[in-house]
């Protein structure tokens, strides 16, 4: 059977999926949207089934763009994710409330299996629910509970899935969909529902004096100061970790490659198999695989502080800010989901019902700075800071990290401040959410969100950084035939005569590099670039770099391993390191490399996330204004760090 995963937010319906389904899971769009898909099979005792995961919802009534892809699947029997049966996800302590999507279900006449989850939580409020009366109210339903942060609970669902009752069912309610077409009749019938689940008698409180613990930790970490200081604070600890400790493992993997490279060029036959496999695709893999440690220690802190229930917390305070720059609350999860890839977080920008405070969520969200620029942001502070420590234990490097994130926040800001005086809109938006219980992070549940993230950068962005680094390999490798008639002087030079054997190949790679297809084309746009402080091998890195930010580095990887078969056992940040321009000038001073970090910040650079915001804008208009205005910002700023620095 095809299974619907559904239940309104923060029930806890993501923890089942991960339950039930473990690794063998995999994501995609539902079709026609770009709103996420997960789905994942399960192991009944008796079948395999195709579980698909769906956006938290509240109602079969839609009041954002992701409820409206739920409602589309489930009024449409055509649909190809129509489901066979439904798992509904309620939270056992705030079960009236999470009843009405339920119910709607119910009437529509799906198979429906009813999950209690988080029993225990509803026990320690003192809420007693009565399960009899609950069954006697829909009795074409099964009904289980449990526990899914502590996996109890998972071999009932499983049990009751091979067992689902599809007998002929008496409607709870009326609800003709076709009727109620207008916001008044729906409310109407909502309004209607509520008062019938309420006056069931379903769930009765127990007395209690204690002083709930989620009620005490909210009073420090969404105070009106300490709430601010303290996600500064956790943020500046999460980029301390990213430079701190993934530095080993990255030193590791890096020279492991740099061997692997050194090793191939060594053992295979002289010729272009050879530099193509150890100056293209080795460089291009190495340059997807070095960054893994940072970007699994960013998810795996991400996936802590969801799991938690600190990050609603992060959302509702933020929404005091956010108010003056013709945002609100509901426009932080899209910039802070932007941390890790703008792509999602500009398709979560859906649930932001205003149309204007959606769009300048969307133009801004780029701004943030994604987990793509992590691998150039590391190289570049490699390169030009250094290593040192203030107080003794705050790392510098990790230090100029946390500014550039808050150098892109704040200009993300700045920037919707600006749209919020050009944009026209009528009515201001609101921001309705719930706050669930902190609770233990589970290690399983958090495992999984970082290997689905490291396995997504690695087979989805690998895949661009490989293919461009084995193109540019190809660019730098072949040139014009004026080639050859340039060598060929080269070697007929005095210089070139009285030069040692290393010196000759030394001077034939440059020469060779520089009047390559690659060479010329940077060569032709070096002067648009140097007064930046950059020269054409790094135009083509950046250039390059428009099909995802991270290859930046795969192509300077690959192009200073095609210029470089005198030592293939140096890695990159040394062979940058020692880069000279033709004036005997090092090319990666601090000037340049501060300048680089500026553009990056503000660049869009990514040319999935301009295809992106014209789906969501249904527009070329706003990506165009977007891509301009980005791009001007960057090269200005990249231009007055670099002058002053120089």
């Amino acid at each position: 059977m095809k299974i619907a995963l559904l239940g309104n937010p923060n029930t806890g319906k993501s923890t089942v999926f991960n339950m039930l389904t473990g690794l063998r899971q995999q994501v995609g769009n539902f079709p026609g949207v770009t709103v996420d898909k997960k789905q994942g099979s399960i192991k009944t005792p008796n079948h395999t089934q195709q579980l698909l995961d769906f956006p938290g919802t509240y109602s079969i009534f839609a009041r954002s763009l992701d409820e409206q892809v739920v409602q589309d699947v489930l009024t449409n029997k055509q649909h190809p994710d129509f489901p066979d049966a439904v798992i509904y996800i309620a939270d056992a302590a705030n079960l009236e409330r999470n009843l009405l999507f339920f119910s709607q279900l119910y009437d529509l006449g799906f198979p429906i299996l009813l999950v209690l989850n988080m029993w225990d939580r509803a026990q320690r409020k003192g809420l007693r629910i009565n399960v009899e009366q609950l069954q006697k109210q829909f009795p074409a339903a099964a009904i289980v509970t449990a526990n899914a942060r502590v996996a109890i609970g998972k071999d009932r669902i499983l049990q009751a899935l091979d067992e689902l009752p599809s007998q002929a069912r008496t409607a709870f309610h009326d609800l003709d969909l076709t009727a109620l077409q207008t916001d008044s009749t729906q409310t109407e019938n909502t309004n209607a529902r509520l008062d019938k689940l309420r006056n069931l008698g379903l769930v009765q409180s127990v007395p209690t004096t204690a002083v709930n613990s989620s009620t005490r930790l909210d009073r420090i970490l969404t105070h009106r100061i300490y709430g601010y200081l303290i996600f500064t604070a956790v943020l500046l600890i999460i980029f301390q970790f990213i430079f701190s400790f993934a530095s080993i493992p990255m030193d590791f993997i890096d020279a492991q490659f740099v061997r692997l490279s050194a090793w191939v060029s060594d053992s295979l036959p002289e010729g272009l198999l050879s530099k193509l496999i150890s100056q293209g695709l080795i460089p291009g893999i190495g340059g997807v695989f070095v960054f893994v440690p940072q970007i699994a220690i960013l998810f795996f802190f991400i996936a802590l502080l969801e799991e938690s229930g600190y990050l609603s917390r992060v959302v509702f305070i933020m929404d005091r800010i956010m108010r003056p720059f013709g945002l609100n609350g509901k426009s932080v999860v899209p910039l802070l989901s932007s941390v890790a890839c703008a792509i999602p977080g500009i398709m979560s920008a859906r649930t932001i019902s205003d149309w204007k405070e959606r769009l300048i969520t969307i133009l801004v969200a780029p701004f943030m700075s994604c987990s793509a620029r992590i691998p150039v942001y590391t190289l570049l502070i490699s390169l030009v800071i250094p290593k040192t420590y203030i107080g003794g234990f705050i790392n510098l490097q990790g230090l100029i990290l946390f500014g550039l994130y808050a150098l892109g926040i704040l200009f993300a800001l700045g920037t919707a401040f600006i749209l919020r005086l050009l944009v026209r809109s009528g009515k201001p938006g609101f921001h309705l959410m719930e706050l669930p219980e902190y609770k233990a992070p589970r290690l399983y549940n958090v495992g999984i969100a970082v290997y689905e993230k490291v396995k997504i950068f690695i087979f989805d962005a690998g895949k661009i950084i490989v293919a461009i680094s084995i193109l540019l390999w190809a660019l730098a490798t072949y040139g014009p035939s004026s080639r050859d008639q340039k060598l060929k002087a080269l070697q007929q030079q005095t210089t070139y005569i009285q030069a040692t054997d290393l010196e000759k190949q030394e001077q034939e790679n440059s020469l060779l590099l520089s009047q390559s297809y690659i060479g010329h084309f940077g060569k032709w746009m070096e002067p648009a670039i140097a007064p930046l402080g950059y020269d054409w091998k790094i135009g083509i890195a950046l250039l390059s770099s428009f099909a995802a930010r991270e290859v930046f580095v795969g192509s300077l990887a690959t192009i200073y391993a095609v210029g470089d078969d005198t030592d293939n056992n140096k890695r990159l940040v040394q062979k940058l390191r020692d880069e000279k321009n033709e004036s005997g000038q090092v090319v990666y001073s601090l000037a340049t490399g501060a300048s680089l970090l500026v553009f990056y910040v503000f660049a869009m650079q990514c040319m999935a996330t301009l295809a992106v915001v014209k789906r969501e804008t249904n527009s070329w208009k706003w990506p165009l204004l977007q891509l301009v205005f980005m791009g001007f910002v960057a090269y200005l700023s990249a231009f007055i760090v670099y002058q002053l620095l120089i």
